[in-house]
């Protein structure tokens, strides 16, 4: 990326599990939180969830909102949340929840590299293995997000 989406204070872990909703209501409070959208941000990923999953494989959602709801994204960011307990996202496994907001189509580049990164099971085994946040965020960011 040409410049940070993401930041440590955007990466969290839990040892426990979520619902779909908690885990997309905690995607976009980390967005919001670092001023990239508004409060709207979290209706717009429940009604892009509700159009179409966006469960993308191996253990990892990445809510979004829908393209008539750009006005409430500011700034493009990331939120990484990992979740070893689980989220039933409709049906399938999560481990891994990351929130994106992009701004214009900077999205796509970020999506990019995401999907880059997910496709390799064993770096989804290395990320589901890292001990910290701060662990976490440098293997994320290693990877190019």
């Amino acid at each position: 990326m040409s410049r940070d989406v993401l930041s440590l204070g955007q990466v969290r872990i839990h040892s426990g599990s979520a619902t779909r909703e908690e885990a997309m209501k905690e995607a976009a409070d980390i967005l919001e939180a670092v001023g990239a959208v508004t409060s709207a941000y979290f209706d717009a990923m429940q009604q892009r969830e509700e159009t179409v999953s966006t469960y993308m494989g191996n253990e990892l959602a990445i809510p979004h909102g829908t393209n008539e709801t750009k006005a409430a994204i500011l700034d493009s960011a990331l939120s990484v949340v990992r979740y070893d307990g689980g989220v039933d996202w409709g049906g399938e496994p999560v481990t891994f929840v990351i929130g994106i907001a992009g701004k214009g189509d900077e999205h796509l580049e970020i999506l990019s590299q995401i999907a880059i990164l997910f496709s390799d099971e064993d770096e989804v085994e290395n990320l589901k293995r890292a001990q910290t946040p701060e662990e976490l965020y440098r293997l994320v960011s290693a990877a190019g997000v």
